[in-house]
């Protein structure tokens, strides 16, 4: 089965959000079958950070909704934008 990369904005609900903190939090409540690949602060304005996160999952109907679903109720999260997804590449070496 092919697998995906969502590559996932995610604001904080304030600027006393800790970030990675909130990264544990997000890794820690993935469904089975997916994984937090990488995670990165991106500034934005005023001392806010946003959270850039990578995830990997399974291409199959209804996971990218779960993914956003889960994102959205994780405590500390604002606001989400899908900044894009696409397959994970195969490894040829």
């Amino acid at each position: 089965m092919a697998r995906l990369i969502a590559r996932i904005k995610v604001l904080p609900t304030d600027i006393d959000v800790n970030l990675d903190a909130l990264s544990n939090k997000l890794k820690s409540s993935l469904p089975n079958g997916m994984e937090l690949k990488n995670s990165l602060k991106e500034p934005i304005a005023f001392g806010l950070n946003a959270l850039i996160v990578d995830f990997l999952l399974d291409d199959k109907e209804g996971q990218m909704d779960m993914l956003e679903s889960m994102v959205r109720q994780t405590e500390g999260v604002s606001e989400i934008e899908v900044m894009k997804i696409s397959r994970q590449s195969a490894s040829l070496g």
